[in-house]
């Protein structure tokens, strides 16, 4: 349908719009508050004066209706609403940022600055600039935690005024909100929004299963009513009679929350059984909201038998997103299972507006486990340059969503972490050096290994050891953004000290070989060992992976004659000579390993989704083909892990020169004071060699026994054999099969 109003119709529009805006705003807004919107409003409509958006409507309309949202449904004040009808003054018209803050101050040129910013960043679509894109935008976040909220506010008319615009780019940015901003919104508490946003995401990705499941909701709702009613009916006396005001309402499941249900439990809209919920929000008739709640509690399960393991206490320990509510399941009207949640009125505000009701009532705990802690660890990960941007995205995402479990630390403080947390992940949420030198972690008084897996309630205490370094192995089991960016920055930082020795070492044997080593040189030898940089190169020389032997192979092929100079040079990376110092976001993998043990074994990539290095894979245990490697979203991964879970293979690709190697070496010998101390301290400072297990025995006057360790290649173990060899006491060293 086209759009068709006069002026005059448009002008008495836009001020109606502009009334509604200031009537329904969160804050109390005072004369001041009122003529800083005023100016903002008067000042975007003579910008936009000239521009329609897509649908033929005046482009006001847009930011008049952002500026809504932040009112009303997000609930900040006269900074934020005047920011939000400028949002894109400096983006789309002649005015600066300096104009800004010349009319309008420093604080709201800022968030205006930071929001035509993150516009910038939008128009890339490669998947490592948008990622990149992603990490600026959080950036923002440094200057004003409402620039990320306005624009979601944005993002959110965005999506709902997407009809009028070509079906690829509706895909596109429903795409990109289901992705970033939705789980954006979940994390700062706006549950309404965060709803919104996914519903609509699924209409433009999903069409026919959004209108399917709608539909559906819609027939349901009269009965749906009826049954709340009912439910209503029930507790209104007990309630009446306890002096409480309250209101009982229904809350339909969201479209996307239903479709996601399906999909993960391979059911029908009609077996989907906890469709929608009963809210009961009250005025607190004492001074102690929980006990109110608690008490409300009571006198549901004394109607509706409750299920105890459905029950879920937010009140006692809020979530990270500040959330508060008892949440229980009971068996309600006509023998079917409800889930009721309960909250005060000031719990309710804080579930709708998150952000800006926390600070209005300034309670519970939201410094450590709340916002304000969730924005210092964020702005901690930000701060760290070194992981790229992909990395950086994937590891963020996946706390956004994240469920969460409490423990305990040693002195009784609680702790949030996302559920599936390891004990190196807790360590790492106390601080990064504690994580970085982690040897071990006491739960509820045992001794566990690093990756085992916390649970609610849990107490933990870390050992530290100051010799201690992290591992590459650690990034298997660690699953919050924090430990990830922390391991994968120090392990980047030894590999540089390793290549550093490295480089000296590799500079020795060439120039005890008559060579000298130049740009060109290491050029040659990047493209001979099949390395992506030089940096690569130099790691290699540093940890022994690349040896004499293979140095003077290297050396014989460059001198064996003048056209296969040119062969090599040919092979080259055409940079003309220039070494190639830069790191790469990518990683040499040139080794595939299988199960739990990792070993190699042979295998064939299948054709269907065609693998390559470094992509997330299983293998597959065919009847007459022995393994076939697929992706891990490979079309028919989901069939054949449903129906053939017993024949799916653990595997993943690893670059076998970080790769350890597990050895035991046979020692015997004199049975000298403090031998095995000694023992210890060789193996524990020769670079990268970790020991697993020890069984030595002395008697009378001799010493035999077994060490298990990790190298990472026969030459660094050689080397380390030697070193064991020159302490004093030691006479025999050999490596065995078995402890």
């Amino acid at each position: 349908m086209s759009y068709t109003a006069t002026i005059e119709d448009e002008n008495k529009e836009i001020a109606k719009r502009y009334k509604d805006l200031l009537k329904g705003t969160y804050q109390d807004l005072s004369l001041k508050d009122k003529k800083l919107i005023r100016t903002a409003f008067d000042l975007a409509v003579e910008a936009h004066s000239e521009q329609r958006r897509k649908s033929g409507e005046p482009y006001i309309y847009h930011p008049i209706a952002v500026a809504k949202i932040v009112a009303y449904e997000i609930g900040l004040g006269a900074t934020s609403i005047a920011a939000a009808l400028l949002h894109d003054v400096v983006e789309d018209t002649d005015y600066t940022t300096e104009d800004m803050e010349r009319l309008f101050g420093e604080n709201i040129a800022r968030i205006v600055s930071g929001l035509t910013k993150i516009s910038h960043l939008k128009k890339d679509k490669d998947f490592s600039i948008q990622a990149e894109n992603f990490r600026k935008m959080l950036l923002t976040l440094h200057d004003d935690v409402r620039v990320i909220l306005i624009k979601i506010a944005d993002r959110l008319h965005n999506m709902q005024t997407m009809d009028a615009m070509p079906a690829h780019k509706q895909v596109k940015i429903a795409s990109e909100t289901l992705y970033i901003y939705a789980p954006l919104a979940h994390r700062l508490g706006l549950y309404n929004l965060k709803t919104e946003l996914e519903d609509l995401g699924l209409k433009y990705t999903e069409p026919e299963v959004y209108s399917d499941i709608l539909s559906k909701i819609k027939e349901s709702t009269e009965e749906q009513q009826k049954y709340i009613d009912s439910f209503a009916k029930t507790l209104d006396n007990a309630l009446k009679t306890e002096a409480f005001e309250y209101d009982i309402k229904g809350r339909s499941k969201s479209i996307f929350s239903i479709r996601k249900k399906m999909r993960k439990q391979h059911v029908s809209y009609d077996e989907v059984y906890d469709k929608f919920a009963i809210r009961i929000v009250f005025k607190p008739v004492s001074k102690d909201e929980k006990f109110d709640a608690w008490k409300i509690y009571s006198i549901v399960t004394d109607f509706f038998k409750p299920n105890p393991s459905r029950l879920r206490d937010w009140i006692s320990q809020p979530k990270s997103t500040g959330y508060e509510a008892l949440h229980i399941t009971v068996i309600g009207p006509q023998n079917k299972w409800v889930e009721v949640q309960i909250r005060s009125e000031r719990m309710d505000e804080i579930a709708e507006k998150g952000y800006a009701a926390h600070f209005k009532y300034k309670q519970g705990n939201i410094k450590e486990n709340g916002l304000d802690g969730w924005l210092n660890k964020l702005r901690e990960t930000l701060e760290n340059q070194s992981i790229n941007a992909v990395d950086f995205v994937e590891d963020f995402k996946l706390n956004l969503y994240s469920k969460e479990i409490f423990v305990f630390t040693p002195k009784g403080d609680l702790k949030s972490l996302p559920k599936g947390a390891s004990a190196l992940d807790f360590a790492f949420s106390i601080h990064t050096d504690v994580g970085l030198k982690c040897r071990g972690a006491k739960v509820n008084g045992k001794l566990v290994p690093l990756s085992y897996i916390l649970k609610s309630g849990d107490h933990v205490e870390v050992q530290t050891a100051a010799m201690n370094k992290p591992n590459i192995r650690w990034l298997d089991f660690v699953i919050t953004a924090r430990a990830r960016t922390r391991i994968k920055t120090a392990l980047k930082e030894k590999e540089k000290e390793i290549a550093a020795e490295g480089k000296a070492v590799l500079a020795r044997k060439l120039r005890h070989l008559k060579i000298t080593m130049n740009e060109r040189v290491i050029n040659e030898m990047v493209t001979y060992f099949s390395l992506k940089t030089s940096l690569d190169l130099f790691y290699r020389f540093g940890t022994g992976a690349l040896d004499n032997t293979q140095l003077k192979a290297f050396v014989t092929q460059k001198n064996n004659a003048f056209i296969s100079f040119f062969k090599s040079k040919l092979k080259r990376n055409p940079t003309k000579g220039t070494i190639v110092e830069k790191e790469e976001t990518t990683t040499k993998y040139d080794a595939l390993v299988f199960g739990k043990e990792e070993e190699q074994l042979d295998y064939t990539i299948s054709k269907c989704c065609s693998p390559i290095q470094g992509d997330r894979v299983f293998g597959f245990i065919t009847i007459n083909e022995g393994i076939k490697v697929h992706k891990k979203d490979c079309p028919n991964a989901i069939s054949m892990q449903s129906n053939y879970a017993y024949r799916i293979l653990a595997a993943k690709w690893i670059d076998s020169s970080k790769e350890e190697f597990k050895a035991i070496l046979h020692i015997s010998g004199e049975d000298k004071k403090g031998i095995i101390n000694n023992l210890t301290k060789v193996i524990s400072n020769t670079m990268d060699v970790h020991i697993h297990n020890i069984n030595i025995s002395g008697n009378e006057g001799v010493f035999d026994g077994k060490i298990s360790i990790s190298v990472q290649n026969k030459t660094q173990l050689t080397k380390l054999i030697k070193s064991i060899q020159k302490v004093d006491g030691v006479q025999n060293v050999k490596r065995v099969n078995t402890l």
